[in-house]
């Protein structure tokens, strides 16, 4: 005869199994069409602003790792603003999945950068501001390696979710799971290595800014999510 303590906790394993099946994501939503490209969303000319070669742009190493498997696509350039005599250099990384899942995450700096011998000196939790009072959650950090300071200014998306955080990252695919749906997502990261003591944040802000409007507009949800994207129309 079956002991009551284990009737019941073999009833509790069914009932976790059920649930568990229950709230398997069964739905891929895309922000981003199939048959559109990241390199193709992201403007190569805006507000002054201009991709060209060069740039030593930090990235992780994609060689068998989870990263490898972890972007659908990655769009890496190096932008010039002249401003006076002054040129102005941006580095802009931008990755996208196809579908985030527990297993696929989007790979944040605070990771890639110390993985590559950087040292993180600053972090702050940032609004990044649009016009028709829109913001983006942001991150902002600073990064050290011998006598290189690099500032960067970067979002995560994951479906119309825009964590700022790792358990802000856990929460949004807890809550599009748990209504069927695996949702692709993006990263977008700019950088600049500091050339004064003044930190350039101000100029990346700018920069994330200005590429934001020189997207197309039926094209910038890929970025910042449909809700934010509307909000700009």
């Amino acid at each position: 005869m079956i002991e009551r303590r284990e009737f019941l906790f073999a009833g509790g394993c069914a009932a976790a199994l059920g649930v568990g099946e229950w709230m398997r994501p069964r739905k891929l939503t895309l922000l981003l069409p199939e048959n559109e490209k990241l390199t193709n969303v992201i403007p190569l000319q805006f507000a002054g602003w201009k991709a060209g070669g060069g740039g030593d742009i930090v990235l992780p190493d994609l060689k068998d790792s989870l990263a490898a498997k972890l972007y659908s696509e990655r769009v890496a350039r190096s932008y010039r603003r002249m401003s006076g005599e002054e040129a102005q250099d941006v580095m802009l990384l931008a990755a996208y999945g196809r579908a985030q899942s527990d297993v696929l995450q989007l790979h944040r700096p605070e990771k890639c950068y110390p993985a590559t011998g950087f040292a993180l000196t600053y972090s702050k939790l940032y609004q990044l501001p649009l016009p028709n009072g829109v913001t983006v959650p942001a991150v902002l950090l600073t990064a050290e390696m011998g006598s290189r300071v690099e500032d960067i200014l970067y979002w995560t998306r994951l479906g119309e979710m825009l964590p700022q955080t790792y358990s802000d990252q856990r929460w949004a695919r807890f809550t599009t799971a748990w209504n069927g749906f695996i949702a692709d997502g993006v990263l977008m990261r700019a950088s600049m290595i500091r050339t004064g003591d003044a930190p350039g944040f101000d100029t990346l802000s700018e920069f994330m800014r200005d590429m934001i409007m020189g997207t197309r507009a039926n094209r910038r949800s890929t970025m910042i999510g449909d809700t934010l994207a509307q909000r700009l129309a």
